[in-house]
C-alpha cells in the first residue's frame, strides 16, 4: 500500500500548503487520494486523520515560534477540539461509508453558502477571543474529525469570522492548533480500532509537514478577501466531490 501511494506524495505537497494557507488540516485532499487508492470509507477517513497530525504539527509549530497565537484563546479551542474529538471517534462506527461522504457532502455545501466575501464582513480592530465561543468551535472541529475524518478547519474558521468575529488570519492560526489537537485524539482511537493504516499515514502527513511549514510562515502575504474566496471555492468543490461518490456507493458502484 506504502508503495502505491508513492506517485501521490505530490498531493501531500498540496495538503500541506493548503494546511498552511487556510488553517485546514489537508483531510480534503487525503480522504479522496486514499479512497483513490483502494481503502474502503472508514479506513480512508481514519488513515486521513493520522496523515492531519504531522501536517497541522508542521503548521502550528511555526504560529508558536512567531508567538502569533493567544496562549488563552488557544488552550480554549484546544480543549474543545480534545473533547470533541474524544466523544465522536466511536461514532462513526455505527454509519455506513455512503452516510459519511453524504454529511461530508452537506457540510461542505452548507460552508460553501454561508461564506462570505470578506468585504462583506464588518472591520473588526479587536478580535473578540469569547473564551465559552472558541472552546465551542474547537468542539465542532473535534466531531469532523472524530466523526468524518476531517480536521475541521473549514467549519472553524468561517464560524470564528462571522460568529466570533475573530480576523481570519488569527482564526485559521487557532483553527490550525486545534486541528492539530483533535487529530491527535481522534488518531489514538483509530490506531486501536484499527481503522487506520498508520504508515501510509505518516508517509503523506510527514510530505505534507514540509509544505505547511513553509506556507504558514507566509500567511500575512495573503489578503483577507483572497483568503475567503479560497475557502469557498474549496467547500464548493468539495460538496461536489463527497456528494458523488456518496450516491456511488449507495448505488453500488465503484467509486
Amino acid at each position: 500500500m506504502l508503495w502505491s501511494l508513492l506517485p501521490y506524495l505530490p498531493l501531500g505537497l498540496l495538503a500541506g500548503l493548503l494546511s498552511g494557507l487556510l488553517g485546514i488540516g489537508g483531510g480534503l485532499v487525503f480522504a479522496p487520494l486514499l479512497l483513490l487508492a483502494g481503502l474502503d470509507p472508514h479506513q480512508a477517513l481514519a488513515t486521513s486523520t493520522l496523515a492531519i497530525v504531522p501536517t497541522t504539527l508542521g503548521g502550528t509549530w511555526t504560529h508558536l515560534r512567531s508567538r502569533s497565537l493567544p496562549v488563552r484563546g488557544s488552550l480554549a479551542i484546544g480543549l474543545g477540539a480534545c473533547l470533541g474529538a474524544g466523544l465522536f471517534s466511536q461514532v462513526g462506527l455505527g454509519l455506513q461509508g455512503w452516510h459519511l461522504l453524504a454529511l461530508q457532502a452537506l457540510m461542505y455545501g452548507v460552508l460553501a453558502f454561508t461564506i462570505r466575501p470578506q468585504s462583506a464582513l464588518a472591520a473588526v480592530e479587536t478580535p473578540n477571543l469569547n473564551q465559552l465561543g472558541l472552546t465551542t468551535v474547537g468542539w465542532v472541529a473535534g466531531l469532523a474529525t472524530g466523526l468524518l475524518g476531517l480536521g475541521g478547519g473549514l467549519v472553524m474558521v468561517p464560524l470564528m469570522v462571522q460568529v466570533l468575529r475573530v480576523p481570519i488570519h488569527l482564526a485559521i492560526r487557532f483553527s490550525t492548533l486545534a486541528v492539530l489537537v483533535s487529530a491527535a485524539v481522534a488518531s489514538s482511537t483509530f490506531l486501536l480500532d484499527g481503522r487506520g493504516v498508520l504508515p501510509v499515514g505518516l508517509a503523506l502527513g510527514a510530505t505534507a509537514a514540509i509544505a505547511a511549514r513553509w506556507s504558514a510562515a507566509r500567511l500575512d502575504r495573503v489578503s483577507d478577501a483572497q483568503l475567503v474566496w479560497m475557502l469557498r471555492g474549496l467547500t464548493l468543490l468539495l460538496a461536489v466531490d463527497s456528494g458523488r461518490r456518496a450516491l456511488l456507493l449507495l448505488l453500488g458502484s465503484p467509486s
